[in-house]
Parts: structure tokens; C-alpha cells; sequence
């Protein structure tokens, strides 16, 4: 069993400490699908409004549900298609503020109002994606991007 001391106040102390907390979750352990679970409980324990956290795996061209939080999810996600696979086939980190104004947008869970996704990158190897929804709109800010982008670089020297 693990218990952290994760700040209370201010957003950066907040991610400052769950990158610390992700560090030592992961800092001996080798094995990625035990890795990204251990994350993804770790981010649903402490981010306030979501209602799934969790991770797609780059598997043979496409992205293939990982370890989560939260309710059944969609299996398969073309690049390119979605949120997390236009984040994935960019590379880059997308934060919607309304999913349902996203065109193509995958509706795994009706709930969901706005959305998070940052890919995880190691070297020039795409990993998968960190995706985070909310059902509040406009739930994820700066400070949640540059954070999970943290926790990100983190996790991904440990994929």
C-alpha cells in the first residue's frame, strides 16, 4: 500500500507532488501495463471532476485501451480519429473544452463534456496517450496540461 502526501493548495504543488508520487510508484518497477495502472489510480485519486482517467497503448498502428479508472471504454482508436487519436497521430497534447464540438469526436461515455489527452513519447517512439474526461465543460486548463505533460515525461522514461 502507498500513501502520499499530495498538496492541497495550489495547482503547481499539486502536480509538483504527483510527479513525485508517480516517480516513486514507478522508480523500480519494469513493467509498463503495472506502470500506466498504478498512474492512472494515482490521477483519479487526485484530480477533482473526472469521470475517466487512463491510458491508450500505440499497438501496431493504432491505439488500444490500457489501464484505466472509470466506466467501460472504447477498445480501438485509429490515428487520426477522435481526440486521442488526433493527439497521437500529432503528437501533440489537446485540451477540448467541449468534446461535443470536436469534429469526429468518440463518444465512449455520454458523460463527457471536455477532454485532456497528452501523448507519451519516449525518444522518437510514440508510446500512447494519457487521456483524462471530464463531464464539467471546460474542466482542464494550462496549469492541468503542463502538469500531465509532467507526469507524462515521468511516466514515459518508465515504458
Amino acid at each position: 500500500m502507498y500513501a502520499f502526501d499530495i498538496a492541497a493548495g495550489s495547482r503547481s504543488e499539486l502536480y509538483r507532488d504527483l510527479a513525485a508520487a508517480l516517480d516513486a510508484l514507478t522508480a523500480d518497477e519494469p513493467d509498463a501495463v503495472a506502470n500506466m495502472a498504478n498512474a492512472a489510480a494515482l490521477v483519479w485519486q487526485y484530480l477533482p471532476d473526472l469521470n475517466w482517467a487512463g491510458f491508450y497503448r500505440m499497438v501496431d498502428g493504432e491505439l488500444v485501451l490500457g489501464p484505466f479508472q472509470g466506466k467501460p471504454a472504447c477498445i480501438r482508436i485509429p490515428l487520426g480519429k477522435g481526440v486521442c487519436g488526433t493527439a497521437a497521430a500529432e503528437r501533440r497534447t489537446m485540451r477540448i473544452d467541449d468534446v461535443h464540438a470536436f469534429p469526429g469526436h468518440i463518444a465512449c461515455d455520454a458523460a463527457s463534456a471536455s477532454e485532456l489527452v497528452v501523448p507519451i513519447v519516449a525518444g522518437d517512439r510514440l508510446i500512447g496517450v494519457l487521456d483524462l474526461d471530464s463531464p464539467r465543460p471546460g474542466r482542464f486548463d494550462a496549469d492541468d496540461e503542463a502538469g500531465c505533460e509532467a507526469l507524462m515525461a515521468v511516466l514515459a522514461a518508465r515504458l
